[in-house]
């Protein structure tokens, strides 16, 4: 019988684990990590997807999240926008009935993403050297289902990210998060600049690696 989903992707690797970041952090999730980026983070924890890749049909990717029996279900990469078969994943496992959540790197157009994703988009800042390749035209496609995540090394990187907030009023139509570079940024440091200055959003911190370490598959 013919594949319902033709199109395929290139996968660095699925697995089970809870959630480590956002509003959705907690629950257990499957994630699809696939691989290539257009972008070189500073302090990126996943360069082993740049490259080693796998290609799988969406349909075996669809049938192995059924046996995960999760309904939480997450694109991530790498950059997943990379890659022209994302598209056509996350429209499957919308029909399928997951609830898809998408984590992107805010370099690539949103347009075409099905609506009912929820978008978790980076904003890149100085210090994560790739800031120019933000597409300020992705606001347009947020809404407050989604998340816009900004990922910060130091003060000067946590002054630009609130100069930020406040110039484009960001929380008004979107959850904004604020999470700390692993390691490099104490986290108690950065709650204490939100709070000080009362800033709208969300302090978040990478639960995955509280628990479990700087590892893979989790």
């Amino acid at each position: 019988m013919r594949s319902p989903y033709s199109s395929t992707c290139s996968i660095s690797e699925t697995f089970v684990s809870l959630q480590g970041e956002g509003a959705w952090a907690g629950w257990p999730c499957y994630f699809i990590r696939l691989s290539g980026c257009n972008l070189r983070c500073t302090y990126c924890d996943t360069r082993y997807a740049y490259t080693g890749r796998e290609e799988k049909d969406i349909t075996g990717l669809i049938e192995e999240w059924r046996q995960s029996r999760i309904d939480l279900i997450e694109v991530t990469g790498g950059e997943p926008l990379f890659q022209p078969g994302t598209l056509t994943l996350l429209r499957a496992l919308l029909d399928e009935g997951a609830k898809v959540l998408l984590e992107t790197n805010g370099s690539l157009p949103l347009s075409d993403v099905p609506r009912e994703v929820i978008k978790i988009v980076d904003r890149k800042t100085p210090g994560s050297g790739m800031e120019k390749f933000w597409l300020e035209e992705n606001l347009r496609w947020l809404n407050q289902g989604d998340q816009l995540k900004f990922v910060i090394t130091d003060q000067e990187d946590y002054e630009w990210a609130r100069e930020e907030v406040l110039r484009l009023c960001l929380w008004r139509y979107t959850e904004v998060l604020f999470s700390p570079v692993w390691k490099s940024l104490a986290p108690s440091d950065l709650a204490g600049w939100i709070v000080a200055d009362r800033l709208p959003v969300r302090f978040q911190i990478q639960l995955h690696k509280v628990l479990w370490g700087d590892k893979r598959g989790i």
